[in-house]
């Protein structure tokens, strides 16, 4: 039986995830408890607004430090509103061409605008090694 080669089957559906109203410090406290370096920034119906990485994060302090303002603020204030996504159906062999030619580790997937999880490159070689071992 051939195998379903569609970026759905090989994504990650439980991520972490903020909404723009997230306390800046508390979406910092996240991301180093589950030790990773971005996530994305969901509305209360699951659409895809932003992300939120580890840089936005800095940037945020240092801007925030530079002005000598009351630290703190919402991950909206400071998330990158434009994030390059790949939808549901996608072919994994496109996804592959993609990290490879952009330079990406791990894209957000979509379906009608909403979030429904992410691949990573990781997950692409897990698609591939489970080819291999079918023949």
């Amino acid at each position: 039986m051939l195998r379903s080669v569609k970026a759905s089957d090989y994504m990650a559906e439980k991520l972490v995830t903020f909404t723009p109203e997230t306390d800046l410090f508390e979406a910092i406290n996240q991301l180093l408890e589950h030790r990773i370096t971005g996530a994305p920034v969901i509305c209360e119906d699951g659409k895809l607004v932003g992300l939120l990485s580890e840089a936005d994060c800095l940037k945020a302090i240092l801007t925030l430090t530079y002005h000598e303002e009351e630290m703190g603020g919402k991950v909206g204030d400071y998330m990158s509103p434009e994030v390059y996504t790949i939808a549901h159906d996608a072919d994994i062999i496109a996804v592959a061409e993609d990290f490879i030619n952009n330079g990406r580790r791990r894209l957000p997937v979509v379906k009608d605008g909403k979030l429904c999880g992410q691949i990573s490159r990781r997950d692409v070689l897990r698609a591939v090694e489970r080819f291999a071992q079918d023949g």
